[in-house]
């Protein structure tokens, strides 16, 4: 379980960003505050390649330098590729109004540049969601109906 509560005191950075970064360099987002709310919980497999463990541990540096950079007082948080992850192609191909370049934004360190992984969404409302839930399987009578 790694802690980035520190990050949101010395530089505004959330778990959220963190985790959204990280899908940004072709990782699955680790899951974000539980079992410890602000935390991040890594679980690698044993089929993970050395390669593969190095690679995230670059990513994971990586998402530290920007960090440094926002409490260096060199980046706004709010203006910093780590709110503003994932990218997506849309966000490239359209008006660009941010001070990182595009290749800041969807190359950091470690993150593939054949094979990459573009998300086809950036950020949602999860707390909206997880609110307000939305069921889209057939009614109950559907799956009665089939059982018989």
């Amino acid at each position: 379980i790694l802690d980035t509560r520190v990050f949101a005191e010395s530089a505004g950075v959330t778990v959220e960003d963190i985790a959204m970064r990280l899908i940004e360099n072709g990782f699955h987002a680790p899951t974000m505050s539980w079992p410890v709310a602000g935390t991040l919980m890594v679980e690698p497999t044993e089929s993970e390649t050395k390669a593969e463990l190095d690679r995230f541990c670059d990513a994971m540096l990586s998402i530290r330098d920007e960090i440094a950079q926002i409490e260096e007082g060199k980046l706004e948080v709010e203006e910093s590729p780590l709110r503003h992850a994932p990218h997506t192609v849309e966000d490239l191909v359209g008006e660009w109004q941010h001070s990182y370049t595009r290749e800041e934004a969807c190359f950091p360190a470690g993150a593939f540049r054949i094979d990459k992984y573009w998300p086809p969404v950036s950020r949602v409302d999860n707390v909206f969601g997880d609110r307000n839930l939305v069921c889209t399987c057939p009614p109950l009578e559907a799956y009665a109906e089939a059982a018989e």
